[in-house]
């Protein structure tokens, strides 16, 4: 004889092999993930009075050529309190710092032979390696209209950084600063065999 026993639907499921779905599903992580600290930049206490795309070139005196440094957004940022005007430029994908200087009344933005969109200019102490370094720098833009744009923006810049030493240099009782001339050709002839097409 054979006798049959009754089956339920929960039965019938697993012998064909189908899970029923639950609606309480938990999976505990296997890695718990700390929560980050705010990374400072220092670009906190400074407002941003330019900024546009561009790509950075130095000058390697030892072997003679110009070699990238970056590419991203060069910043005109001016100091909350103090009002002192740095140029920040930081690479796109890794943020390093590739250009870090003052705007002084020293620096002469030269065009590069034979390019409308790219400045070259000499730094006394750029910080981007960390240590303040004399650079031969050459900042190209993606057009001439930039480039002049940039030109302009600096200048308005070296005048205001102009304006606040003056002022801490009259608060201190000593001679006051004029504003550098203009010069249409190069500060140095051997600056201009340094310029190359880049």
């Amino acid at each position: 004889m054979h006798t049959s026993t009754p089956t339920t639907d929960a039965a019938a499921t697993e012998e064909d092999g189908e899970v029923e779905a639950s609606p309480e599903v938990h999976f505990e992580p296997v890695v718990k993930l700390e929560q980050l600290e705010e990374v400072k930049t220092f670009e906190e206490d400074e407002d941003v009075l330019f900024k546009m795309r561009a790509k950075l070139f130095r000058f390697d005196k030892p072997n003679n050529e110009w070699k990238e440094r970056g590419t991203g957004d060069v910043k005109l940022l001016q100091h909350k309190e103090t009002k002192k005007i740095r140029v920040l430029m930081r690479r796109d994908k890794t943020h390093k710092i590739c250009a870090n200087h003052f705007i002084t009344q020293e620096m002469t933005l030269n065009p590069n032979v034979g390019s409308d969109r790219s400045w070259v200019y000499s730094v006394a102490s750029d910080f981007a390696e960390g240590e303040a370094r004399n650079e031969l720098l050459a900042i190209r833009f993606g057009n001439s209209e930039n480039a002049d744009k940039f030109k302009e923006e600096f200048r308005k810049c070296q005048a205001l950084n102009l304006d606040t030493e003056n002022k801490e240099l009259a608060a201190a009782g000593q001679p006051l600063k004029e504003a550098a001339k203009e010069e249409e050709s190069s500060d140095d002839e051997d600056e201009s065999d340094e310029e190359t097409d880049l």
